[in-house]
């Protein structure tokens, strides 16, 4: 029977978000007040806490060493604010930050001295499942990964981890949450010491004695740890080590450092950073290196020649913002990569309309210190407003902030700051491109059906703006390309907006991986990887370009050259996705129906470890097992994947269910559809009658030869 006095306690599901400074009891006492005044800023930064806060959806729990936060308004509130705090300590390498996030029951109190406070099972779980991960870290209860799971776009980014023993020998179920941009893929510590401690256990249970768990437990570990070292160095090796002869005029622009001591202001310093970048792309003879790799560093504290080795560049540019009201201070620093030598450095204290001038004037400087001869000067940033109006070209910072979480919500909120930036300059090409950009991305990721079809044509609308208001602006002209080539293949009109792109931004990868992707579509793989190789040598750590390589090297069954690319794309980012699936692709494809399987679970969830799994299990001796893996991905991924169906369907022999699903593919326009002629389970059936009239309807030939280096 409830107590009497139940009725004052009124108890709401409250969405927490749980934060502590790790090892702060072991820090001194006025770093103990520095660490938590920078934490504090950076909390009260975030998007979602001021939404929140603004809408009366805020509630406050300060601790001695961190806090919590509950949101009353969405359970994606506390993960979407953890993720922008994730990716603002990353300027704060000294601010050690772990984070646990849970939904449950909260009530707001009166303690013992009177004041408010909040109690209940959400912030005692949030805490609890805070308290099983390391810094960095920002693991879920199961509760919250089961609600996100339901959602594509999250999927990916949610790693089961298990149960964790947490105080008072109570269990807590986690989930760790990490993208390539934000959170810690390592398996926390106390997992890890479970998993040795079930392992010794599990030996005792075979009568193993004592001496022997030792022995065999510190071998089993020695050679680990052997072999991982020396797997490390091999790959480091090769995929770190310059490939080539380093060009002189080659240069990198690293992520400016926002010193603005708001880290809301990353956004403006990134922006500024990326537009750098865009502008001496723009440069005839300069190497420039892409932003997916650049920002790589960010950061980070490698020295120059180390930078500028992985990156193979002869010159680094670097330096930091600080925006205050409507003033701007840049310092840029020129920096021989190799001997760390200072070539040119300049200090620009403005007013912030006049940031375009001062990318203008250090384009200038780079160009005369690596004697590149220009006509003219450097033309002006196309992320300059038509109008001057600073309020623009902030929303279009912000969008892109937003685009590069690679999130539906994210992606959203890009399309509302592009709008916004549309709506203080209607002829802000740039943000129609970028509009489009975003549009197309929502469309070909997370909608379908006539969600879909209302995006792309979204898309196709804003970059036939921004053409029109910028007939020479390359990223207008590869947002057009983009939709040409998916949803409407047409790979003719594709190409001739691609190839405008590439011309006018000639050392901008982008671009040039557009092209490749649409020459593979028409099985021109030869040319296809020419261009993804230039690419590549554009952005020598951005994974996507090993992964679109290494797609064209699969299609012309050079498998062994294909997989030292995916092993590089590994060293790099570990987590990253797509990866594991085309290794277990070529496993398949060699009949290794272990490694196949391996790499298929390594692949991060989602609709591509769904279909990894499904290719994998087709190789193995339970039947049983790979027709559910199949129903498994056509459950989930039928709106998404049906280009991946019929490639399995292609791999049991089942040619017209194949044939089925790829006509499925063709009319729901799945960007899949692109790589039939680099998908070797689906070419095995290029004999079929019914394989020479969908590439009669695709308008690309039907391959009769194997792909030989170009």
């Amino acid at each position: 029977m409830p107590s009497e006095h139940s009725s004052d306690v009124k108890f709401e599901i409250g969405h927490v978000l749980f934060i502590d400074i790790v090892g702060y009891s072991k820090l001194l006492i006025t770093e103990q007040s520095d660490q938590l005044q920078t934490l504090k800023q950076i909390v009260r930064g975030t998007e979602q806490f001021r939404i929140a806060e603004a809408d009366g959806k805020l509630l406050r729990l300060p601790t001695g060493d961190g806090g919590a936060l509950v949101f009353r308004n969405s359970p994606e509130a506390p993960v979407l604010c953890a993720m922008e705090i994730s990716q603002a300590l990353k300027v704060h390498p000294e601010l050690r930050v772990r984070m646990g996030i849970h939904s449950g029951p909260v009530n707001e109190i009166t303690d013992l001295n009177e004041q408010a406070n909040i109690a209940g099972a959400g912030i005692n779980i949030s805490q609890r499942v805070m308290d099983c991960g390391d810094a960095g870290h920002i693991l879920l209860s199961k509760h919250v990964a089961d609600d996100l799971e339901q959602y594509p776009q999250w999927r990916s980014h949610l790693h089961d981890l298990g149960e964790c023993e947490v105080k008072h020998g109570v269990r807590v179920y986690a989930v760790n949450l990490y993208t390539d941009e934000v959170g810690n893929p390592q398996v926390p510590d106390k997992f890890k010491r479970a998993a040795v401690e079930a392992a010794v256990s599990a030996a005792k249970k075979f009568q193993i004695n004592r001496r022997h768990v030792f022995i065999i437990g510190a071998a089993i570990l020695i050679l680990a740890a052997l072999g991982s070292f020396l797997f490390w160095q091999r790959w480091k090796a090769k995929t770190l080590a310059p490939t080539s002869v380093i060009q002189e005029k080659s240069i990198a622009v690293l992520p400016l450092v926002n010193t603005s001591g708001d880290p809301g202001n990353d956004y403006f310093s990134d922006g500024l950073s990326e537009e750098l970048i865009a502008v001496l792309a723009k440069i005839p003879g300069l190497k420039i290196i892409g932003r997916s790799s650049s920002f790589l560093f960010k950061g980070k504290s490698d020295d120059s020649r180390t930078i500028g080795q992985k990156l193979g560049v002869a010159n680094l540019l670097e330096g930091s913002v600080r925006k205050q009201g409507d003033r701007v201070r840049i310092v840029a620093e020129l920096i021989n990569a190799t001997d760390g030598r200072t070539l040119w450095s300049e200090t620009y204290d403005r007013q912030l309309q006049d940031v375009f001038a001062v990318q203008s004037e250090i384009a200038t400087a780079v160009t005369e210190q690596l004697k590149i001869k220009l006509l003219g000067a450097p033309e002006k940033s196309d992320a300059a407003p038509s109008n001057d109006n600073l309020a623009a070209y902030n929303a279009l910072l912000q969008g892109t902030f937003y685009f590069r979480l690679s999130t539906e919500e994210g992606t959203r909120k890009a399309t509302e700051f592009y709008g916004e930036a549309i709506r203080l300059d209607p002829r802000y090409a740039l943000a129609y491109a970028n509009l489009s950009s975003a549009w197309r991305l929502l469309a070909a990721g997370w909608l379908g059906g006539a969600e879909a079809k209302e995006a792309y044509a979204k898309a196709r609308n804003a970059a036939e703006t921004a053409l029109s208001l910028a007939p020479d602006l390359s990223a207008a002209h590869e947002a057009l390309g983009f939709v040409l080539l998916t949803p409407d293949l047409d790979f003719a009109g594709a190409e001739a907006e691609l190839r405008k792109a590439e011309k006018l931004a000639p050392a901008d990868a982008g671009p040039k991986t557009a092209l490749s992707i649409l020459l593979a579509a028409q099985g021109r793989l030869a040319e296809s990887e020419n261009m993804a190789r230039q690419a590549l040598a554009l952005d020598p750590l951005g994974v996507t370009r090993y992964l679109y390589l290494a797609r064209i090297l699969i299609g012309g069954r050079r498998y062994d050259e294909a997989e030292a690319l995916l092993r590089k794309a590994v060293a790099i980012q570990p987590a990253a996705s797509r990866v594991h699936v085309h290794l277990a692709a070529i496993a398949v494809l060699r009949g290794d129906a272990t490694g196949a399987l391996q790499n298929a679970q390594m692949e991060p969830p989602g609709s591509w470890g769904n279909y990894a799994l499904a290719l994998a299990n087709q190789i193995q001796s339970d039947r049983a097992a790979a027709d559910a893996a199949l129903q498994k991905l056509i459950n989930e991924d039928a709106v998404d994947s049906p280009f991946q169906i019929a490639a399995v369907y292609g791999l049991r022999n089942e040619p017209d269910k194949m044939f089925e699903w790829l006509d499925r593919a063709y009319t729901e326009r799945d960007p899949g559809v692109t790589q039939l002629l680099v998908t070797p389970f689906i070419l095995t059936h290029k004999d079929d009658p019914r394989f020479a009239a969908f590439c009669q309807k695709l308008k690309v030939p039907v391959p009769t030869t194997v792909i030989t280096k170009p």
